[in-house]
């Protein structure tokens, strides 16, 4: 069986992505350039990932992360238009990080309902669970100054998304 990018890729470039994310928050390693540049990479790959994907992602759950995938492409195209365009202050940004931390979450909790395998059907319902749950630890710690709960955030959202990610490229084999 062969086994293309868009099957696997996504695998390896959420866990990515959340790595990146937490490192821009925790260490100065992850510096605003990079970050900028992380952003313009992401957005030429979910472009390309929808061009080479969109005919093969129907019915409900498939169709359902198609539209997942197009408005987490739009939030990361507004911020990546802020950081350039405002190089000192970012309002949208954050738009763009709660967008990822919410779509896939619901998309999750709603691809675990629709699945009818128990085992995938919990990483699925754990995976939504733990990213919102994640988006709220994150935005209280934001609000409250709490770097551990804006750590915590990220990490909850990073192992759910990928849990998610992971059991529907194994899924899908």
């Amino acid at each position: 069986m062969t086994r293309s990018l868009t099957d696997v890729g996504p695998a390896v470039l959420v866990p990515a992505a959340w790595t990146v994310t937490l490192g821009a928050h925790v260490t100065a390693l992850v510096t605003r350039r990079t970050l900028f540049v992380a952003l313009c990479v992401m957005d030429v790959l979910l472009v390309a990932f929808y061009l080479a994907a969109r005919d093969e992602m129907t019915g409900p759950v498939l169709s359902l992360w198609l539209r997942v995938l197009l408005g987490g492409l739009v939030a990361t195209l507004l911020g990546t238009a802020d950081m350039a365009l405002d190089p000192g202050s970012d309002p949208l940004l954050p738009v763009t990080l709660a967008a990822w931390m919410v779509l896939p979450g619901v998309a999750y909790l709603l691809t675990g309902r629709a699945v009818a395998t128990p085992a995938y059907r919990r990483v699925y319902l754990a995976g939504g669970l733990l990213s919102l749950a994640g988006a709220a630890a994150y935005a209280l710690g934001s609000a409250g100054g709490a770097v551990a709960g804006v750590v915590a955030g990220l990490v909850a959202v990073g192992v759910g998304q990928t849990a998610g990610i992971v059991a529907a490229a194994v899924q899908n084999t």
